[in-house]
Parts: C-alpha cells; structure tokens; sequence
C-alpha cells in the first residue's frame, strides 16, 4: 500500500522538485552573489525605487483582496441558493476569466479605460473630457480585480453547497431576519473558504505579471521592477533579492490562511 501511495506521490513530487524546489537553489544563492550579501536584502527598505515598488504592489493586493471577496462572496451565496433561467450561463461567464491570460485581461482594460476606450468615449459624449485610468494602479486594480473574483465565486459556491442547512433553519425558526442570519450564521460558517481564497487572491495580485506588463505605463509593482532588474539592468543579485522577498511574502500570507482555516474547517 505504501508503495502505491508513493507512486502516485512521484509525479507531484516530480513538479514540486522541478518547478519550486530547484529554482528556489538557485534563486537564492544568486539573491547573495554580491558583496553586500545578505545586506542587500536591506534594500528592500533602504531604495526608494524598491519600497515603493513592495508599498504599492502590497496595498494593491490588500485592496483587490478585500474587494474580490466582499464581492464575490456574496455572489457565491446568491448564485447557489438561488436557482434562475440562465443561472449556468451566468456561472460560465463569471468564471470565464480564469481561462485568460494576464495579456488578454490588461487588452481587455485597455479597452474600458485607455485613451480611446469605452470609458473615454462615454465622458467624452458627455462633456467631461476624456476618462483614462488603464495605464495607472486603477487599471492594474480592475485587471486584478477581473480575474480575482470568479477564484471567490467558485471557491464560495463550493464552501455553500457543503453548509449544513440546519444552523440557518434554526435561526429562521428563532425569527433571526436574513441578514442576522447571512452575518451570525453563513458568514462565520464561511469563514474559512473566504480566508483560503482571499489569500489566493492576495498571491495571484502579489505575483501577477501580464497584465501588469501590458498596462505599465504609470506602475511600480514588485514584478515589474523584478523584470526591469532582471532584463534592462541586468542585475541578477537584485532580481533574485527581490524575488525572494515576493515569494515570502505570499507564503507568508498562504500560510497565516491555512492556520486560521484549519481549526475551524475541523
């Protein structure tokens, strides 16, 4: 039994060690390879260019965060408890960013918020001149947001469909109005699903690199700055430095969301 256990261990095993394990050798020997060493890390802090750059791409990530959750919470909980002509074709087009890369989501901005965009033409229509906010932290923050909250939809839907309808009923049967029973009752019982997939959230925003690729006029987040090290100045030690930090970061994040989600999903 245990055999077969580790057979089909090995190929997770194998993309684990291929994709995070032997990068990470690499990456952070490199982060290092300076003679300031270790003290490089310092400048995370000390550059201007680099705190800035964790500042915004934090916050950024904060904010995408709590607005896909609080958003695609409760769309979650209406779309599972209510069932409605069309409700599969509305699920599919919720979820259907997840099928695009970060290049097609920043085209997609580009074309509501950009110089000739659909927003642009609108205000423009109205007299208020034009409305371009694509090229900016707005528009990195609708991108993050568009493909942030079908990850909530989804992972909400699922958590909903599992929920003991018992806890619910007896509130009901107590006289709790819906909204005394959505804030003592479903949302607590949520609680670890929106923890889990509002991390994720974080993660992906933290990380994201197409769209911000795509719509980097006016943006200093942590992965543009890492290509701009990595590419333009050829500075591997500071790439590799600023990656490392990227990576504990999300961890970190990923790691506070299981601790606080497992005891209670126990």
């Amino acid at each position: 039994m245990k055999r077969t256990h580790l057979l089909f261990l090995l190929p997770a095993l194998t993309v684990l060690l291929a994709f995070f394990v032997l990068p990470v050798l690499r990456l952070l020997p490199a982060s290092v390879s300076t003679d300031q060493g270790i003290l490089l890390y310092a400048e995370i802090l000390t550059n201007p260019r680099y705190a800035s750059s964790l500042f915004s791409t934090v916050v950024l990530s904060l904010l995408v965060t709590i607005a896909s959750v609080a958003l695609g919470a409760f769309t979650g909980i209406f779309l599972e408890r209510n069932d409605f002509p069309g409700r599969s074709a509305v699920v599919g087009l919720i979820t259907l960013p997840l099928s695009f890369p970060g290049v097609v989501v920043g085209f997609m901005i580009i074309m509501l918020g950009g110089r000739n965009g659909m927003a642009s033409i609108l205000s423009s229509s109205l007299g208020a001149g034009k409305l371009v906010f694509a090229y900016g932290m707005a528009g990195l923050f609708f991108g993050y947001l568009y493909f942030s909250i079908p990850r909530v939809v989804t992972t909400v839907m699922a958590a909903t469909r599992k929920m003991n309808p018992v806890y619910e009923e007896a509130a009901r049967t107590l006289g709790a109005s819906s909204w005394r029973i959505l804030k003592d009752v479903t949302i607590p019982a949520l609680t670890p699903a929106l923890f889990s997939t509002g991390a994720l959230c974080f993660a992906t925003s933290m990380g994201a690199f197409g769209t911000a690729f795509t719509l980097a006029t006016d943006i200093n987040v942590l992965p543009i700055t890492i290509y701009t090290e990595f590419t333009l100045s050829a500075n591997i030690a500071a790439a590799s430095m600023l990656a490392v930090v990227l990576g504990l970061i999300t961890w970190g994040i990923l790691l506070a969301a299981r601790l606080v989600s497992v005891p209670n999903e126990r």
